[in-house]
């Protein structure tokens, strides 16, 4: 049953004409771009929706780099802290001729 096509029609059903060259009437020109912008707009909400999604994940993306960039600069501070720390050991230590 599924294998089955549809019977074939002459009628000429969604056929692509050109409204230049073809003798079309103002009715029918009107009812083209009716056609036309209801596409348009189908097609727009949902390339607008795309648009808002790559946006937001865009975003996440920035905001973790961004985060992670102060996470790892605090990092940074404590291994200064620590190299202070035996800057001072070294300091304090006694003095012998190596030192």
């Amino acid at each position: 049953m599924a294998d089955s096509k549809p019977p074939k029609t002459e009628a000429p059903v969604a056929t692509r004409i050109d409204p230049t060259k073809e003798g079309l009437s103002r009715e029918q020109m009107h009812f083209i771009r009716q056609v036309e912008m209801e596409q348009w707009k189908k097609k727009t909400s949902k390339l607008r929706t795309r648009n808002v999604v790559t946006g937001l994940a865009i975003g996440a993306i920035v905001l973790g780099i961004y985060g992670y960039t102060f996470y790892s600069v605090s990092q940074e501070r404590i291994m200064d802290e620590i190299d202070e720390e035996a800057k001072r050991a070294r300091l304090q230590g006694p003095k012998t001729g190596a030192n």
